[in-house]
């Protein structure tokens, strides 16, 4: 398959804003649309303003976002042993521990929070995203998304895959994903390999447009990710794979883009 071929009907699914532009930085000006999936963020409510600020001023057409609440997952999964879930990864004890806060908060009239907890607003956010994206996906798109493991581990990014993948099974558009990784993700990423040899498409990041979108993001003070971030060379695009793998030999993984994440 031909770059022109791959970006043709396309579409990103980027879980937050500016992930478009942090996982598909290669093709972040060539596709058809973009929509992001997370808006609102209860631990800092001004974030959510901010994010629609920047979709208000996007320098390129066709970006909207679904507007869904975040969960604020972050960190909330095992890493060390993850395991995944019909609505994204299993969520432990962090999750908890910030639902115990929550609740002492609460007493005092300072909690932001969904009284439900951090479990069942993840839980309710997977059934939201898949029934908003059951109307915008259609047969023979070419839908780029998050990879299984969440790039550098984020629970959310795993959500948006899951929901994604199921949508694909059940409608049949192409699904894409990047080979972004960490040293958290990579036991996750590793229940992945596989002895086939896939096929993917190497595209350079087109790093003055990155830039260029990312100052949106620092001009409205929602930029999430280090100022000092160097990006990639070049993006490898492949189809995602039909589900975790178990195969005996010597399996691998696709050339993975490595980076270090945090302390």
């Amino acid at each position: 398959m031909t770059k022109e071929d791959m970006l043709t009907n396309s579409v990103i699914i980027a879980a937050h804003p500016d992930d478009e532009l942090l996982w598909f930085g290669a093709i972040l000006e060539q596709v058809g649309q973009v929509v992001m999936v997370y808006e609102e963020f209860w631990p800092n409510p001004a974030v959510g303003e901010a994010r629609a600020a920047v979709l208000e001023n996007y320098p390129r057409k066709n970006v909207s976002s679904l507007k869904i609440p975040e969960a604020a997952t972050h960190s909330c999964a095992d890493w060390e042993n993850p395991k995944l879930c019909d609505f994204g990864i299993v969520l432990g004890a962090e999750a908890r521990k910030r639902d115990l806060k929550q609740k002492v908060k609460r007493v005092f009239g300072r909690s932001n929070a969904p009284p439900c907890g951090i479990k069942k607003h993840y839980e309710s956010n997977y059934n939201i995203i898949y029934n908003e994206l059951k109307n915008i996906l259609k047969p023979g798109m070419n839908v780029f998304t998050h990879n299984p493991w969440g790039e550098y581990g984020h629970e959310d990014h795993i959500q948006v895959y899951r929901a994604v993948d199921r949508l694909r099974r059940e409608i049949g558009f192409a699904q894409w994903m990047t080979n972004y990784c960490t040293e958290r993700s990579l036991p996750l990423a590793q229940t992945y390999f596989d002895n086939e040899d896939a096929d993917f498409i190497q595209l350079p990041v087109d790093r003055e447009y990155a830039e260029r979108i990312a100052g949106v993001y620092r001009q409205h003070g929602c930029w999430t990710w280090a100022d000092n971030w160097n990006w990639f060379p070049f993006e490898l695009y492949r189809h995602v794979p039909e589900g975790q793998a178990n195969h005996e030999g010597q399996p691998h993984l696709l050339p993975l883009n490595m980076f270090r994440f945090g302390d």
